[in-house]
């Protein structure tokens, strides 16, 4: 083994299960508001919810929950999207102690059916009347499931009233007997070839990641003297948005939600909220990064934009090697820059994230460095973590006055990670799975002697004990010729194109890496707008082909800049539809199905190999000149 980083102890530990934070909220601050809510569907008004009042409607709740039979230890899913009613349920079932097994609301037939007979759940709640008929259709092969519950037909409102005649002191003594190492969350994950696997994760473990970025970070979640506010609207089938959740109920903070992850629809929950904090996956922040500059641009202010960007980047480099004693910060004239674009640029993006956000976290897998920076330049800095759902949440943060773009940080107090002789990240700390269910062979090769979690992942740790995640190793791919390339530092570079939506890099067994892309169809029209060719309709077709090429083209190098020649792209194909979650080529944390999309676009990736083999055009002069374009490479 080498590159250890040693922890500092922990914080204090837990001695009962999650459900408690709500109740002592309630007894400490009864009038602090802790969740709010829409007025109406439509609405910009949001309605707060006290700390009192949710104690009062999650007891309710559990009485209901008590009513039908759920006692400790039965597992009950929750199928819906980040919604009041999912936070309210959950912390029911925790009150009784149940085990609430998240299933994603888009999720498929096949996946409904293998998580609800897996977990063996004696319940579900589902959101909607094609949630219920996606149960309803495997339920012949479900002996076990008893209820099914549909919250948009008012199901927990008829729970409550099912249990009236439930006193307080049941659901009172339930929740003071459910341990820490009790089973809090069968969490599934997004796996890419067979069954997906539930993670068993404690009360101890969720709780764990949660109360130690509180006690080093909290503060930095809103001004002094203000309660912080979150917008939360990852899912909570993913265990990324159950920490943000947990953080909220447990540390405080003024949580809303919203179930619709359209730009639109989070665009406008954010100006209407205006969280003091952010949190998102770096694909959100890359599309707000595109958003920005697709709207400078039809506001024929794209030049200044880009000059703004560039300042902001350099400015925050500047601070950056201050901070770290490797230089004096930012001089006089980018000082001056900065200013400039402050007052004209800078805080009008901020305005676009609700204009009280200063930080943020960004979560599971890597952020861009480019883009850490110019987020940290424009006024808020995203401090990039490391977690998996076998680790309840984050096991790395940037530390406070020292951060690293780049890096995602160092490991959090009372927890230990090391990286093995091939490179892969192990970790070990009270937030670590109990194991999969139903699967020993299964952990017992993710569990190792000494408590130490193999994470799958790869990566490398500095004298500092900053980590930097460089991939994951079942993704990495082997040429033919024998050389090994890591594929998420190409994708990631890819990405930062404004054109370019999605990337996977292939070429397992092929002479060379190659990538199959998918374009931003918002900023795709705004580019072919910009073309305006003066020609007739078929003309101006293959132009705009033979532009969208070379446009891509240079993407492709650009991002060759950073790797050797072995390592390069030499082919790509761009794609007619982007990867999602419809077609199954997307997990629910928003990160690509590697495996599935390299089997279904097997013909096309044969097709793009076979042309550079038969000699195709070459389309960039010299250092990569071997590569070979595939004919009708956009079609």
């Amino acid at each position: 083994m080498r590159d250890l980083a040693l922890a500092p102890p922990a914080t204090r530990p837990l001695t009962g299960g999650l459900a408690d934070s709500v109740f002592e909220t309630a007894a400490r601050n009864p009038t602090l508001p802790m969740v709010a809510r829409r007025s109406g569907a439509a609405s910009s008004v949001w309605e707060e919810v006290t700390a009192v009042e949710l104690r009062d409607e999650v007891v309710d709740l559990a009485k209901g929950l008590v009513a039908c039979g759920i006692s400790p230890g039965s597992r009950v899913a929750i199928m819906a999207r980040t919604r009041y009613e999912w936070t309210v349920l959950g912390y029911a079932l925790w009150a009784v102690g149940a085990e609430v097994v998240p299933i994603h609301p888009t999720s498929s037939r096949e996946q409904v059916e293998w998580i609800l007979r897996d977990a063996g759940c004696v319940a579900v709640a589902v959101e909607d009347e094609q949630s219920v008929m996606t149960v309803g259709s495997v339920c012949a092969t479900l002996p076990r499931l008893r209820h099914v519950w549909q919250l948009d037909s008012g199901a927990l409102r008829d729970l409550v009233e099912r249990g009236e005649f439930i006193p307080f002191a049941t659901v009172d003594s339930l929740r003071r007997i459910v341990l820490p190492d009790s089973t809090a969350v069968v969490a599934y994950t997004s796996g890419t070839t067979g069954h997906p696997l539930g993670c068993a994760l404690s009360h101890r473990g969720l709780a764990s990641p949660c109360d130690t970025l509180l006690a080093g970070w909290g503060h930095t979640a809103a001004p002094a003297g203000q309660q912080a506010s979150v917008l939360a609207f990852l899912p909570f089938s993913h265990v990324y948005g159950l920490m943000i959740q947990g953080m909220c109920l447990r540390g405080g903070l003024l949580m809303a939600h919203e179930p619709d992850l359209s730009g639109e629809a989070l665009s406008s929950a954010l100006r209407s909220f205006r969280p003091t904090y952010f949190y998102a996956v770096p694909s959100v922040f890359e599309k707000i990064y595109k958003t920005f500059l697709r709207t400078a641009q039809q506001a024929g202010r794209g030049a200044l934009f880009e000059r703004a960007a560039e300042t902001a980047r350099d400015f925050a480099a500047a601070c950056e090697r201050q901070r770290l004693d490797a230089g004096p910060g930012p001089g006089l004239d980018l000082r001056l820059q900065h200013a400039l674009y402050e007052r004209t640029v800078y805080r009008k993006l901020r305005a676009a994230l609700g204009g009280r956000a200063r930080r943020a976290t960004s979560g599971g897998s890597p952020l861009n460095r480019d883009l850490s920076l110019f987020y940290e330049g424009i006024g808020v800095y995203v401090h990039d973590g490391y977690g998996l759902t076998e680790t309840s949440g984050g096991i790395t943060m940037q530390p406070l006055g020292r951060e690293k773009s780049g890096t995602v940080g160092q490991v959090l107090p009372g927890t230990d990670i090391r990286v093995a002789d091939d490179g892969e990240i192990l970790v070990r700390g009270p937030s670590v799975f109990q194991g999969y269910v139903s699967d020993e062979a299964a952990t017992r090769a993710a569990l190792l002697p000494g408590g130490w979690l193999a994470t799958g992942d790869i990566g490398r740790l500095d004298p500092e004990g900053y980590l930097t995640i460089t991939g994951r190793k079942k993704d990495v791919i082997i040429t033919n010729s024998g050389k090994s390339v890591a594929p998420a530092a190409l994708e990631h570079r890819l990405r930062m194109h404004p054109l370019i939506h999605q990337a996977v890099i292939v070429g397992d067994n092929r002479p060379c890496v190659g990538a199959l892309i998918t374009l931003d169809p918002e900023f795709l029209a705004h580019w072919r707008a910009g073309l305006a060719w003066q020609s007739d309709a078929g003309n101006r077709e293959a132009r705009e082909e033979n532009a969208l090429r070379e446009e891509i083209t240079r993407a492709v190098a650009a991002a060759n800049s950073a790797v050797s020649r072995s390592e390069s792209i030499r082919v790509f194909r761009v794609l007619p539809e982007p990867f999602d979650l419809a077609s199954g080529l997307m997990t629910p944390s928003m990160k690509l199905r590697r495996d599935l999309i390299v089997r279904t676009y097997a013909f096309e990736i044969d097709a793009m190999y076979q042309a550079r083999s038969r000699g195709g055009r070459q389309s960039v002069p010299d250092d990569s000149a071997s590569w070979d374009e595939a004919d009708n490479v956009f079609r």
